[in-house]
């Protein structure tokens, strides 16, 4: 661990990650995509009314320390997101947040936590905190306080590994200029650099919900010091089956903290577990519920499901830029791989049955132009931040409308434009109908 992370040079060797699934098996498969209904009782989750235009750093009364950071990333002006957010997260408020992707959601919750943290020692937090306290917990014995005993005072809780990294990335460019040390914590390496950083008591914990679970079953995580909770991309954890794990993990939290939730979409769902772990909770929401960014143009290819891997052959030798492709399957995904590169193109595939060594060499092999496609299973909707990705394509119909978002959504950000390509074989059209018409999207034919 360096002053502001642990070493990650440990930490990519083979091991398989924990799986929340089933592996998947078997070839083309229609798929059936059913629209869920409203629930007529559902939540009530009305947005709040906030300024989301853009504002200097400069202008947020940081800690200078923090600022530096800030314009070593390059960052000047705020993002719509971090305008509505970072003011309430400051201010201590609970919140449940809904932005598209690629929007800026990580800097969102990691700005106001670095200051959170770079403040943490003032008079005037200390007197807050002993006041929420009293009023809340009058044992006292939970939640933030000071002691010589080093403790986590922050748990960033996200679906994947490859999420988890990202997140710890941007902490550990924001924090360069602070003390502030930080701890990625995820499944499919060893454990015992984890441990150590744990049970050294970093500032920041990143964790994925079953490896942290990991740990607190061999006692290596003291989360009694928890002030806050950041979930981010709650409806994956949900639709991973991580939420047990991190209900578990909320019950080993202190009573009172403040507790941040982001996400892309917002399924009723979600809306009723987010109101659950949170207190007076605020609604932010920049852009629609549920909805792709609209800088990305949305086309659809009809095939016979045989022709596909012509098609992709035919464009893709010498692509323009970047190309992700998603598959439903690990197996379909390693196959199509196979395929494209004995026809040629330079491709790899990323999914959960790869090594996180394998893992890491895709990912950072698609990065560097290496491989100019890589093919995905939806592992990869979330967590990878790749800029200028010329086309996402789904090589089946997704089965859900929050599946699509989160995949269209790895193009097109940053207010870049995008163009997500779906192909749609006979026998999914009526699905795909149904898709577009649930997402909103308004289609052009390939």
């Amino acid at each position: 661990m360096n002053s502001n992370t642990t070493n990650r040079s440990q930490s990519h060797r083979g091991g398989h990650p924990r799986g929340r699934r089933r592996p998947q098996r078997g070839g083309h498969k229609p798929v059936h995509f059913t629209p869920t209904p409203a629930s007529p009782r559902g939540p009530a989750l009305e947005p709040i009314a906030c300024d989301t235009a853009p504002v200097a750093f400069t202008s947020l009364d940081l800690d200078p320390r923090l600022l530096e950071g800030i314009r070593d990333l390059g960052f000047s002006a705020t993002r719509p997101i971090q305008t509505a957010v970072i003011p309430l997260a400051l201010a201590g408020d609970d919140l449940i947040a809904c932005a598209e992707t690629g929007t800026g959601k990580t800097a969102a919750f990691v700005v106001p936590t670095l200051q959170r943290l770079l403040t943490a020692g003032s008079p005037e937090r200390l007197a807050l905190h002993a006041a929420d306290l009293a009023e809340h917990r009058p044992d006292g014995a939970r939640g933030f306080q000071p002691s010589d005993q080093p403790k986590s005072h922050v748990l960033v809780l996200a679906p994947t590994r490859e999420l988890a990294v990202q997140i710890e990335d941007e902490i550990h460019g924001l924090a360069y200029h602070t003390t502030v040390t930080s701890a990625a914590v995820y499944g499919g390496v060893e454990m015992g650099p984890q441990e150590r950083a744990l049970k050294a008591g970093v500032d920041i914990i990143v964790a994925t919900p079953g490896r942290l679970m990991d740990h607190m079953r061999q006692q290596n995580a003291d989360l009694t010091g928890i002030d806050l909770l950041v979930l981010d991309e709650a409806d994956r954890m949900m639709d991973m089956g991580f939420w047990p794990d991190v209900r578990r993990i909320i019950a080993a939290l202190p009573a009172v903290r403040q507790t941040l939730l982001f996400s892309a979409t917002m399924p009723d769902a979600v809306v009723r577990d987010a109101l659950e772990i949170t207190r007076d909770a605020k609604y932010v929401q920049v852009g629609a519920r549920s909805a792709p960014p609209k800088t990305i143009t949305h086309r659809a290819a009809t095939m016979p499901s045989h022709s596909k891997p012509e098609w992709l052959i035919g464009r893709l030798r010498h692509p323009a830029g970047p190309v992700l492709i998603f598959v439903r399957t690990k197996i379909g995904a390693d196959r199509l791989a196979r395929r494209l590169a004995a026809a040629g193109v330079r491709c790899t595939a990323l999914h959960a049955d790869r090594s996180q060594d394998q893992r890491r060499i895709a990912v950072e092999g698609f990065k560097s132009g290496r491989y100019k496609v890589l093919v995905a299973t939806d592992i990869a909707a979330r967590g990878l931040d790749i800029d200028a990705i010329h086309w996402v394509i789904n090589y089946e119909v997704p089965d859900s409308s929050e599946t699509y978002v989160h995949r269209v959504g790895r193009t097109g950000r940053s207010d870049a434009a995008g163009e997500a390509i779906t192909l749609v074989a006979p026998e999914e059209q009526h699905a795909f109908a149904l898709l577009a018409k649930a997402v909103g999207v308004r289609l052009e034919s390939e």
